[in-house]
């Protein structure tokens, strides 16, 4: 892509657009053009559609689709400034699923099987604060605020939020520091930014499933599902935990509501009411 992809990078940076996000469009935007073998310059809303139906073909998942729908868009609208090539495609609706949570004895028994101080540390800040991967990637120590007994949180979109620091994970990441002694990120290594990768960690998410004998179908982000449903089923307010999840949308936090046990434990069915003083409501 030459020329266009440089300016297709500025305009990422000065959108203000996260790195990981840069990368993802970026990698969209090639695949694209390598895809057609033409410069999206070259090319339009015909194009793109039959890029669009090759990922669907291929059965890529809905948030990798999002991914490309998202990239090819902002191609289009922002860098090439022609809009009508993708204003008339539809989003691909993603089909209602709700979200498999692990049960608090399934996330002592991963964190157990995992044997590495660091990546253990990370997988337990995941779930102890709510922290999607890449934000517990981008930590830095003095995001640590053990004061307060909050987490500083660079989220989605560069949005600044606060989750809680639970005790056990603090008493954690002390005994990690003292002996790991991490300076710039928290959770470093030798690679192109200098701290775990969200690859990586994946990686080690999986072996620790294995390890711990959890055969449903997860992924790291299922800490963060964690955290919410048990949050919710402790009896935290559904509007803080929007806050500690940094969902702009109440809509979104919903979903947990959906899905935990103990309160659906805790509803009577009218059923149960017929013939008792309560059911004089049912009229």
């Amino acid at each position: 892509m030459g020329e266009l992809r440089n300016r297709m990078e500025q305009d990422l940076k000065l959108g203000g657009y996260s790195p990981s996000t840069q990368r993802i469009y970026l990698h969209y935007a090639r695949d694209f053009a390598r895809y057609h073998m033409r410069s999206p310059a070259e090319m339009g809303e015909e194009e793109i559609r039959a890029y669009l139906m090759d990922r669907i073909e291929r059965q890529c998942s809905h948030e990798t689709y999002r991914q490309v729908w998202a990239g090819l868009k902002f191609l289009y609208t922002k860098t090439l400034r022609r809009p009508v090539e993708v204003e008339h495609l539809p989003f691909r609706r993603k089909p209602p699923r709700l979200p498999q949570i692990l049960s608090g004895t399934e996330v002592s028994a991963l964190l157990d099987s995992v044997t590495n101080l660091e990546y253990r540390a990370v997988l337990m800040t995941m779930y102890g604060g709510g922290l999607r991967i890449a934000e517990a990637c981008d930590l830095r120590p003095e995001n640590i605020d053990s004061k307060r007994m909050l987490i500083q949180v660079l989220g989605k979109g560069s949005r600044e939020r606060y989750t809680i620091l639970p005790q056990r994970l603090l008493d954690f990441l002390r005994e990690y520091w003292r002996q790991c002694r991490p300076k710039q990120w928290l959770f470093p290594a030798e690679s192109r930014r200098g701290h775990v990768s969200p690859p990586t960690v994946r990686k080690v998410f999986r072996t620790a499933l294995r390890a711990a004998h959890i055969a449903k179908r997860l992924s790291t982000h299922s800490l963060r599902h964690g955290f919410a449903t048990h949050l919710l089923e402790t009896g935290v307010d559904i509007k803080v935990i929007q806050e500690l999840l940094g969902h702009k949308s109440l809509r979104t936090t919903t979903i947990y509501t959906h899905v935990t046990l103990e309160h659906l434990g805790h509803i009577r069915s009218p059923l149960d009411l017929l013939g008792t003083a309560e059911a004089n409501v049912l009229g």
